[in-house]
This record gives structure tokens, sequence and C-alpha cells, in this order.
């Protein structure tokens, strides 16, 4: 594998071990704060950038060894309002900015396992800023999140409210590959 989709696969591996703790952080916050719903957003939403992480991480250690150095970041909980505008910037920085340079240096490179795993986390990333952002009108209005179940695809990191879909529209699992939360 090249050194450069190495590089970024230990960033995105990173980046979404990080997103992983921090969002399972404000979850605790949500319901300290009386937005259970939020909290099992954020939880859900957790266990999809772990998927992202894994997914990174596999690949990565088919390529380069057990050891996978991860940057370490400090993240303060604020109210769940913030916590969730801090969950935006972060997906957005990620479909916007991250991803897309990533996908690009895989396709490049001919290295389709790593475009593969950072194209459907990538796309995940985007249903993820959606539900961020109703969470935020939700709870800035005073309200927690109207929601019946989450639902995460295991293989890719999809997420949506409510009913898992019959097929992934990311990776085309079947509807049996959701967990709910």
């Amino acid at each position: 594998m090249h050194s450069m989709t190495v590089s970024n696969l230990q960033s995105a591996f990173s980046g979404e071990s990080q997103a992983h703790m921090r969002y399972l952080a404000y979850a605790a916050k949500a319901e300290r704060d009386g937005f259970p719903n939020v909290a099992r957003l954020f939880k859900a939403v957790s266990w999809a950038e772990q998927i992202h992480a894994t997914s990174h991480f596999t690949v990565l250690r088919g390529q380069v060894g057990p050891a996978i150095t991860v940057a370490g970041g400090g993240f303060g909980l604020g109210a769940t309002a913030d916590n969730l505008a801090v969950a935006l910037e972060g997906e957005k920085f990620e479909i916007e900015e991250m991803y897309p340079v990533y996908k690009a240096s895989a396709d490049y490179q001919g290295e389709r396992g790593a475009l593969r795993s950072l194209d459907w986390a990538g796309e995940a990333e985007k249903t993820h800023y959606a539900l961020y952002q109703a969470a935020k009108e939700s709870v800035e209005a005073g309200n927690d999140l109207a929601l019946e179940q989450i639902w995460v695809c295991e293989r890719c990191g999809h997420t949506v409210l409510d009913e898992a879909p019959d097929q992934c529209p990311i990776c085309k699992a079947k509807k049996e590959a959701y967990q709910a939360f």
C-alpha cells in the first residue's frame, strides 16, 4: 500500500476513534441534560464511528502490521446543543474535506479496499450530519429528539431513525445487518 494511503487511513482511524469516544461522552451529558433520545442518537452514531475505525484498522493491519499510532485530542463537554454543534462541525469536516481527499488519494493509488472503506464512511457521515442537525434544532427548541428507534448498519455505519431499510443504500447490506439502538 502506498505511504500516502497508509497515512490517510491512519488519520481516518484516529479521527473515527476520537469521534467514537467523544460521542459516548456527549451521550452521557445529553442524558444528564434530560435528552435521552439525543443520548441514544449519540450512542448509535458512536457505534457507527467505531465501525468506520474498525474498517480502517482492518485495512491497515493487513498492510502495516498491528502497531497503529493514534493521536489524542482534548474535547470538553458543553451543553448538549454545544456538543451537537461540535459534532456537526466534525461531520462537516469529514464530509467536505477529509474523506474526499483521502478517497481521491486511494483511488489514484489504486487501493480498492481502502477506497471502499473511505467511501462508505464518507457516505455514512452525511446521514450523521443530518441527524445531528435535527437533534440540535430539537434541543435548541427545548425538546428531546422525537424518535422510536435508531438503526446502524454494521457494515458501513449508515444510520437511520425509526425503521431500518430493507437494503442499506450505501453498502447494499440486507436489513438484518442493522443494529437497533
